[in-house]
């Protein structure tokens, strides 16, 4: 797990993946006993193309501290030409993300095959190390769940003291 020695934060990220690329590339890495941080939380969607904006928005929403997703390689989505879509649709969620205020490092786009088991754990690693560096995210944290938390006496597992 990649943790901020400063402020002992353990980031929360989400990982939305290919079923047919990037979740076996996953699955290779880790039939290969390569490592990636325990904190990267898999969602397997069965293609790039199916994950709407929305679900970035509330994965923030809802604590992660990045969000990233893993799709096919252009040209060799199993649906033709998912990951076009995909491309269109991301940048204009990063440009809205850039409006609302998200800092651009916390989410990624990735193509990642069925093949690349090393590349998909260098990713994630990567990916987490620098969403550790950049600290937890306040930016879209419901305010309805932290004040739920903290009346039912819920802390942050992260340590910092704050409610969930």
């Amino acid at each position: 797990m990649q943790v901020n020695e400063a402020t002992g934060f353990v980031p929360t990220i989400v990982a939305f993946c290919c079923n047919w690329c990037s979740y076996a590339g996953a699955d290779l890495s880790g039939t290969n006993r390569l490592s990636y941080p325990a904190n990267v939380k898999i969602i397997r969607v069965p293609c790039s193309c199916r994950v709407n904006p929305i679900f970035f928005l509330r994965a923030f929403q809802r604590g992660a501290d990045g969000v990233i997703l893993c799709g096919c390689h252009p040209g060799d989505c199993h649906y033709t030409t998912g990951n076009y879509y995909t491309r269109r649709r991301m940048t204009l969620l990063f440009s809205m993300l850039d409006y609302l205020g998200i800092e651009r490092n916390r989410t990624r786009v990735e193509w990642v095959s069925a093949a690349e088991g090393q590349k998909f754990a260098e990713t994630m690693r990567s990916f987490a190390e620098e969403i550790a560096a950049l600290g937890p995210n306040r930016r879209l944290a419901d305010l309805r769940c932290r004040k739920d938390a903290e009346e039912a006496g819920i802390t942050d597992e992260r340590g910092s003291g704050d409610a969930v």
